[in-house]
């Protein structure tokens, strides 16, 4: 069960969040914090054919979402979506613990592959 903590709002930024920064949040996170990597409809935004944002920003969200899911699928982090509204979802990503293997030493591989 997540507990309801205070999420940052990455929309408040002065920079947009990238694969890069996504990465160095996760590394630098303790279990259970959380991050805010998007808010809207994100499945609408980065089709294509809907045209919904500009090409550059549809694509550097499309791949920041695939970054996302990729760390979850590694057991580093998991998804979670909260709906605020129509079409108005808050997509986090919450870190989770660590192993203690040697295999840990895959947050910098993703952070180059990210760069």
């Amino acid at each position: 069960m997540i507990m309801d903590t205070n999420t940052p709002d990455m929309r408040a930024a002065a920079r947009p969040l990238t694969e890069a920064s996504l990465c160095i949040w996760l590394g630098t996170a303790a279990p259970g914090d959380r991050l805010t990597y998007h808010r809207g409809a994100l499945a609408r935004q980065v089709c294509p054919q809907l045209q919904c944002l500009p090409e550059q920003e549809r694509t550097a969200l499309q791949r920041l979402a695939a970054r996302a899911w990729k760390l979850a699928e590694l057991g580093l982090a998991d998804i979670v979506q909260r709906r605020h509204g129509y079409e108005d979802y808050e997509y986090i990503l919450v870190a989770r613990r660590r192993p203690r293997r040697p295999a840990s030493a895959i947050l910098p591989m993703l952070l180059a592959e990210a760069a």
